[in-house]
């Protein structure tokens, strides 16, 4: 009788899904008896207009053991790993994550998503992915996986790898080469000490880069290339330079938490875009600074707190939010957010945080509500 059931909700599944061939239908009728199996999961199938790119979640048994290595299996275009689970109403996506694997199962080449994370693999061996050509999201966060382990030429074949996520990891170098077609990179949470001038050459359509929470002390130019950037975050590194040459797309720079001492004069002129810059926790000085280094029209949020300022740095009217607790500033001078005080003339700034300097809230001049008459927050 169970069998009976089985063929007949195969039927009905083949009579509604009529774009699979006859192998599919075989397919997805392994699939069902497996599942029936199986405890049961749960998915979220993620698009790109969505706020999170992978939503979803699997509760392994609870003792459940790491496998001891993938089986030969049969490279079809419709075959899923035992190891894992691919939706029969998402085709495209496999879900291998949360499941003790130390290796990379097999990917059918239909895949476009493929989630790897939350496991324990270590080594991802040369030509893994040659089979899934198609492959558009790559999630193999949260791993054990090292740069000695990594084949050379991994992602040789993924013309159209969009997004690959290989945060917390232990990688100790950039990965190499990578997909022209990535749009998105994210590799904080490693050991990665250094990004070579040529790690990120030719990426003309990355538009974000995470580096954070590294040990990257170098990265010269290797941000100029990049034609589409809007967002670099390199914070919590040990960056001692800001990077030569940002590109003129970017929106979004994150260098909090570094040593960074000194910035050139017009070094954010050259990104009209850039609107968001943070660079608490730094050792910047005001003898490091020109005068006009945050005199950048398009800066609408600028984070200065926790470094080794003296005084208030020369900001654009335009500038919006302004952090600059915990420095040493004593003195509060209008003339950093209006060169001229008069009815026409005054600063958009909203936000301003002095608190944690050795400024005394007497030390306002008599003209700074005209000059700050949109702000809505001034803490001393």
């Amino acid at each position: 009788m169970h069998w009976v059931t089985i063929l007949i909700m195969a039927g009905l599944c083949g009579a509604s899904l009529g774009q699979y061939n006859e192998e599919e239908d075989m397919a997805w009728l392994q699939y069902y008896m497996r599942q029936s199996r199986m405890s049961s999961y749960n998915y979220m199938p993620y698009y790109e207009d969505e706020s999170s790119p992978y939503v979803y979640s699997y509760l392994p048994a609870p003792d459940t053991e790491a496998e001891p290595g993938p089986e030969p299996q049969q490279a079809t275009s419709w075959q899923c790993p035992h190891e894992c689970d691919c939706p029969p109403n998402f085709s495209s996506a496999m879900y291998c994550d949360t499941r003790n694997l130390r290796y990379l199962p097999f990917v059918p080449s239909r895949m476009k998503y493929v989630y790897f994370q939350n496991n324990l693999i270590t080594t991802m061996q040369e030509g893994a992915f040659d089979n899934a050509t198609e492959l558009e999201w790559l999630a193999l966060h949260n791993n054990q996986i090292t740069s000695d382990r990594m084949g050379k030429r991994l992602f040789a074949k993924l013309k159209r790898l969009e997004r690959l996520y290989m945060n917390n990891n232990n990688l100790t170098k950039m990965p190499s080469p990578l997909p022209r077609s990535l749009r998105e990179l994210h590799l904080s949470y490693n050991q990665i000490s250094k990004v070579p001038s040529n790690a990120l050459e030719g990426l003309e359509n990355l538009t974000a880069l995470y580096l954070s929470h590294n040990y990257i002390f170098e990265i010269g130019a290797s941000l100029k290339g990049l034609k589409s950037l809007i967002l670099a975050d390199l914070s919590y590194n040990h960056l001692r330079r800001v990077p030569d040459g940002l590109p003129i797309s970017l929106e979004q720079l994150y260098l909090e938490y570094n040593y960074i001492n000194t910035i050139p004069d017009d070094y954010f002129k050259v990104s009209p875009k850039l609107l968001y810059v943070r660079m608490s926790h730094n050792s910047l000085t005001n003898q490091g600074l020109s005068t006009n280094t945050f005199n950048s029209s398009s800066i609408l949020e600028l984070d200065l707190s926790y470094n080794r300022l003296q005084k208030i740095p020369r900001v654009s009217t335009n500038l919006e939010n302004l952090y600059l607790q915990g420095n040493q500033i004593d003195e509060f001078s209008i003339s950093s957010f209006c060169s001229v005080v008069d009815v026409m003339n005054y600063s958009r700034l909203q936000v301003l945080r002095l608190d944690g300097n050795e400024i005394k809230r007497n030390a306002v001049p008599p003209d700074a509500p005209l000059c700050l008459r949109r702000a809505t927050i001034i803490e001393i």
